[in-house]
């Protein structure tokens, strides 16, 4: 089983969760709605100064849909290069 974690601008929300939903079966997911922060290249704050925001969606997936789940996120970062588009990927550690 493996975290994927997606830190992406609330602008892109649709493309990247109606694009896994397509190609990664069954997956399940969680977004966090509206996050705050400071990226390499600016700030989403949801300010009058900074006024965008940014979102976080974290779902587990297994070893399979991995590749896909990368396909996926690269296809949208091709499609909307300046958003700031990061994906982290974690194994989990059976116990």
């Amino acid at each position: 089983m493996y975290r994927i974690e997606i830190i992406a601008n609330k602008s892109v929300e649709d493309d990247i969760t109606e694009a896994l939903e397509q190609y990664v079966e069954g997956i399940l997911y969680t977004v966090i709605p509206m996050v705050y922060g400071r990226g390499g290249d600016d700030r989403k704050l949801g300010t009058a100064t900074w006024p965008e925001t940014n979102f976080v969606l974290v779902s587990y997936v297994e070893e399979q849909h991995v590749e896909i789940v990368k396909a996926v996120i690269s296809g949208v970062k091709e499609k909307f290069p300046g958003e700031g588009i990061k994906l982290f990927i974690v194994k989990s550690v059976d116990l």
